[in-house]
């Protein structure tokens, strides 16, 4: 891609992205509260979304800007590979449907604001709380810093060099979030959501007949990918089984992170999440246009640096200037939204399962409100500081571990909601062990986020993420087991007395 500076291109992002600050700002005003001193208000919105509110919300903070561009990316780099993101977002939602209303409903007659606070709830340790509390933390800041790589690619496609646009930008994001909280992405989300689709819709009519058609795109994507002699259009049945396994990971990892929960937790109620089950797949479809970007890039002979430059060459290839600048802005908002919601989830964690047990348990809601919205901010800069001073791919390789860590919450989150039986030690031992052991494998394998184990001479490889969270689940259901009997053994004893 050349780095000129395209006026037309830049004088349309900049109006965009004016307006969505405008609106960010404005959002302390929308559906305004007596006062967003309180975490229910400021990062929860009141828990007053409805259907449609929260489908922006949600589809905003799910489908991300490194989602614009690291699915086609992945796609042009691996070709069928990376289509593993679609029935990933297949699966997600009928667990979704099946689990949210439940975990809604524990938190809204509790108040409970995070993950953390169900947990405790569930099982009164403060330990285990902690545990979820920073594993949510933990695994939420690679997504926030990679919200920034989809905002520095667009960024760049634009001509601007260096750092300033990107602090800029994400200043201005951190003090439109401080002011309005949950609100200033639910708001944005409307307008992000749009844009995006439109974009999409443009692409996937305008460039395939701009290339000859579909079926020379995938004739000229197969082609590219034989000549590399790696990947292809089509999985390789060696591919199968880890395909599988990494749909069927991250859709179970999916709704775990904070800022998917916080999403859940803003609704206005059950039905609200219901609806959304059945409405959200509307991004999948979405998603999967996406990702045939990938080929289109191969089609038009692209030449870039970057496997994440190829959705913004192909529309500064392929398009005029001004709808170029609003391609670009689309991206650069739709990492606005999701690293909003990100840094808000990891802030009410934070406040509620850190601050407000360990350092200031008298803390007043208003003191609350306060240090979640410092915290969002100090997240944003974290985030922002890795991107600057620590390289690109370090960032990507960090993403991997992102999915197993969250999955590891997922036997204390969901399991006390339809059981008792699980103690609060055999959880914590089980989070341990998957935690612990799914980042060795990770490590001992290069970061990569899939494993071979090797039998003879079979060899089968699966997502890393669900070997720890069998590893997590086996070792808790044991140890409860183990416990359960030594608590039975101590019942027939006879008294003392």
């Amino acid at each position: 891609m050349t780095t000129e500076i395209d006026s037309s291109a830049l004088a349309v992002f900049v109006f965009f992205f004016v307006l969505v600050t405008a609106m960010g700002f404005f959002a302390s005003r929308w559906r305004r509260a007596e006062s967003l001193d309180h975490l229910d208000e400021w990062g929860l919105g009141g828990r007053k979304f409805g259907t449609w509110i929260t489908w922006f919300l949600v589809g905003g903070d799910f489908y991300t800007a490194y989602t614009v561009i690291a699915v086609p990316a992945l796609v042009y780099a691996v070709g069928a590979y990376g289509f593993f993101a679609l029935p990933y977002t297949i699966i997600v939602y009928p667990l979704v449907f099946a689990v949210m209303p439940l975990l809604w409903k524990t938190a809204k007659e509790c108040g409970h604001v995070t993950a953390g606070d169900v947990v405790r709830g569930a099982y009164n340790s403060r330990a285990l709380e902690l545990a979820v509390a920073v594993t949510g933390v933990v695994a939420t800041m690679p997504y926030i810093a990679l919200q920034l790589i989809g905002m520095e690619v667009a960024i760049k496609a634009l001509g601007l060099t260096g750092e300033i646009p990107i602090i800029t930008a994400f200043l201005v994001l951190a003090l439109y979030t401080y002011s309005s909280g949950l609100r200033a992405p639910a708001l944005i989300a409307f307008v992000k959501d749009i844009m995006i689709y439109v974009v999409v819709l443009a692409a996937v009519i305008i460039v395939p007949s701009k290339l000859g058609g579909y079926g020379a795109v995938f004739a000229a994507a197969d082609s590219a990918f034989q000549v590399k002699g790696a990947g292809g259009i089509l999985l390789n049945e060696s591919q199968f089984l880890p395909y599988a396994s990494l749909a069927l990971g991250s859709a179970l990892a999916a709704f775990m992170y904070p800022h998917t929960l916080t999403g859940i937790f803003a609704s206005a109620g059950v039905n609200t999440i219901r609806k959304n089950a059945i409405l959200l797949p509307a991004y999948t479809l979405l998603l999967g246009l996406l990702a045939l970007l990938g080929y289109m890039g191969h089609a038009a002979g692209l030449q870039i640096e970057s496997n994440n430059d190829v959705v913004p060459a192909l529309f500064k290839y392929l398009f005029p200037s001004w709808f170029a600048g609003f391609a670009f802005s689309a991206i650069a908002i739709g990492a606005l939204v999701p690293a909003a919601v990100m840094s808000i989830g990891a802030a009410n964690l934070f406040t509620r399962n850190f601050w407000k047990v360990w350092v200031n348990p008298e803390v007043t809601p208003a003191g609350e409100a306060k240090v979640a919205k410092v915290t969002s901010m100090l997240v944003k800069v974290g985030a922002l500081l890795a991107i600057l001073f620590l390289p690109t791919q370090f960032a990507l390789d960090l993403q991997l571990l992102g999915g197993l860590w969250i999955l590891q919450t997922l036997p204390a989150l969901v399991f006390g909601l339809y059981s008792t039986w699980f103690r609060a030690p055999a959880l914590l031992a089980g989070w341990a062990a998957g935690f612990i052991g799914g980042t060795l494998l990770v490590w001992n394998d290069g970061l990569k986020p899939l494993h071979t184990f090797a039998f003879s001479e079979v060899q089968v490889t699966i997502y890393t993420g669900l070997i720890a969270l069998f590893l997590n689940v086996a070792t808790a259901v044991i140890l409860n087991l183990a416990i359960s009997a030594n608590d039975t053994s101590r019942s027939i004893l006879p008294s003392k007395d």
